[in-house]
């Protein structure tokens, strides 16, 4: 059989995913991919991100036990490119998404340079999503657990990355994946999932902010949406849109942060109906399900803001300068600029699979 490039980040799913391809017959590289970030003595146990020297060790084992090459690969470089990007969009009062940014640069970038290196057929990595091929472009559809899909974070893979790209678990439940890594008597079977981002392992962003750029917790106003002055904050850094909890207010009322000024230091905090948006503008496209869209031509979907959003139906409607207007249906509430806005296909659309990612970007 051929050989398989896959992620092996020490938790359960892509373990799994390395034990399904032995099974297969396929001859396995596992790589691990190491970030440099060290976990602080505040990190909760059960709660870090991957990539620790502990989940470094899980997946070498792993590895052992199935027989398949290992090795370790110092990304901290690269990784310290996704921290200033990190930092950078708080700093410009957006909320960034180092996920996507990692899954696409370096998961299905990086990566995929060295699997050509090594001769591997393909990559493969334990994300809940499927792929496929049809007229004559590849694919990207929703997990079939549609609570643990993650084609959200993959909307910017290209066609290149997705002609090499498995998802062994794309078909299965987390419940499923649990049984199986009993089967297979895994190691990781009963590790606890990666719940924080792998470089803020106590879970803090601000203090990752604070510690690589101390200027982005500058003072400044906190104003009301007709420009009252309300309070002072601590840094632009530390808010982000929709938030209610830590504005630092006293008010019998309750306050969302609705807009962040990062050119004036300013706070803009309001109403929840404040937050309600009935058009965004999306830039840096990608799209996968067709090649584009000609400026002027529309096209609708249903658009998921956050990771966790259900979708909301929209028209996206392409601009001359390689953006596009989203024009809610309905009032949407939390649109933070820095985030992705990832579309899929529509009820109805008979043109795609109704589980079809059909691109995405990133809001302006």
């Amino acid at each position: 059989m051929s050989l398989a490039l896959v992620a092996m980040s020490g938790g359960v799913d892509s373990s799994v995913t390395a034990a399904l391809l032995k099974e297969q017959g396929h001859e396995l590289v596992g790589v691990f991919m190491r970030n440099g970030v060290q976990s602080g003595e505040h990190a909760e146990k059960g709660k870090q991100g991957c990539c620790s020297v502990g989940d470094s060790m899980d997946a070498r084992y792993v590895a052992h036990e199935l027989g398949a090459k290992f090795y370790v690969l110092n990304f901290s470089d690269e990784f310290r490119q996704v921290i200033d990007y990190f930092v950078a969009e708080y700093k410009r009062g957006r909320t960034p998404n180092p996920c996507a940014v990692c899954n696409t640069d370096l998961k299905f970038g990086r990566l995929y340079d060295y699997a050509e290196m090594l001769g591997a057929e393909f990559v493969a990595t334990g994300h809940y999503a499927r792929t496929g091929f049809r007229d004559g472009r590849y694919r990207l559809y929703r997990g079939r657990d549609h609570d643990k899909d993650q084609t959200y974070y993959l909307f910017g893979l290209t066609q290149r990355q997705l002609a090499m790209a498995r998802f062994p678990l794309g078909e299965m439940t987390k419940a499923q994946v649990r049984e199986l890594a009993s089967k297979f008597r895994l190691k990781t079977r009963d590790k606890p999932e990666s719940m924080e981002i792998c470089f803020v392992p106590e879970g803090d962003y601000r203090a990752v902010v604070a510690r690589h750029d101390p200027s982005a917790l500058r003072p400044g106003p906190i104003v009301d949406t007709r420009g009252r002055p309300l309070g002072e904050h601590g840094g632009v850094a530390q808010f982000t849109i929709g938030q209610r909890r830590g504005i630092g207010i006293a008010a019998e009322r309750a306050y969302y942060v609705v807009r962040l000024e990062p050119q004036t230091n300013t706070v803009v905090v309001g109403d929840e109906e404040d937050l309600s948006l009935h058009t965004m503008r999306v830039e840096r496209l990608n799209w996968i399900a067709l090649e584009g869209l000609a400026t002027g031509e529309s096209l609708r979907a249903l658009v998921k803001v956050r990771y966790r959003h259900r979708g909301a139906p929209a028209t996206v409607i392409a601009r001359g300068d390689g953006t596009c207007d989203v024009l809610f249906d309905e009032p949407e509430k939390g649109v933070s600029p820095g985030q992705c806005a990832v579309f899929y296909a529509a009820p109805g659309e008979r043109q795609f699979d109704p589980e079809e990612c059909l691109g995405g970007g990133w809001i302006a």
